[in-house]
């Protein structure tokens, strides 16, 4: 049974580290055993199918459009699961990491490489880049702040910017500001090079590692948040 709080556990520094560390964790496991793709954003397909539109390499255009198509269908999916799921026995945002955990135990299944006609390693990526949508659209407050746990772009750039609005007016808060931001960046890190160890060792079974990590965040909401863990 849910433990009731006015605070949401969901948007602790507590779940929105170990979500960091999952995402830097995939972003390296799709590069190191799926194909060398960084899964995890949709910048660098949405790039790639432009080149190979212009080069008039339509077939290898198009194989970029099912991980966009997956990154689409997993955010108007967590909008769902919120929309339906909320109030129920279960925080929304805990059915949101069951799904995910669900697709990395398939992942973890499926060989690498092309067998039989059968392209593993982008229906790998395809999946991954599903449950990362999933997760930025459902986890994008970590202690009042707007960020992203898949990504480091953004987070980049907002501690930049805190930290440029620090120096000009010396407002501690935008230092503290900054200083979540660069942790949350910090942890990505982290998760990626756990995974380039244990991937490099585990190659594609290695992704039930983060399973582990997801499983520990659907834990962990349970518990009611510490009074000084805040949340928006």
């Amino acid at each position: 049974m849910k433990i009731k709080s006015k605070h949401q556990m969901s948007e602790t520094f507590t779940i929105g580290a170990i979500l960091a560390i999952a995402g830097g964790y995939l972003d390296a496991y799709t590069y190191i055993s799926r194909g060398q793709v960084f899964a995890n954003a949709q910048t660098g397909n949405i790039m790639l199918f432009s080149i190979y539109l212009a080069s008039g390499e339509f077939l290898k255009a198009l194989s970029y459009i099912p991980p966009i198509l997956a990154f689409v269908i997993g955010i108007l999916l967590s909008e769902q699961i919120k929309k339906r799921m909320d109030g129920g026995r279960l925080h929304w945002r805990q059915y949101v990491l069951i799904l995910e955990l669900a697709v990395m135990i398939l992942v973890s299944f499926l060989p690498m490489g092309t067998i039989d006609g059968i392209y593993y390693n982008t229906i790998s990526n395809v999946l991954i880049s599903f449950v990362c949508s999933l997760q930025v659209q459902s986890f994008r407050k970590i202690r009042g702040i707007v960020c992203a746990t898949t990504m480091c772009t953004g987070n980049l750039r907002s501690a930049a910017e805190a930290l440029s609005k620090y120096v000009i007016s010396k407002d501690i808060q935008a230092l503290h500001k900054a200083g979540k931001f660069s942790v949350m960046v910090l942890f990505f890190i982290i998760g990626a090079v756990i995974s380039t160890f244990i991937t490099n060792v585990f190659m594609e079974k290695s992704v039930i590692f983060c399973g582990a990590a997801v499983t520990a965040a659907i834990l962990i909401m349970f518990i009611e948040p510490e009074k000084n863990e805040k949340s928006a």
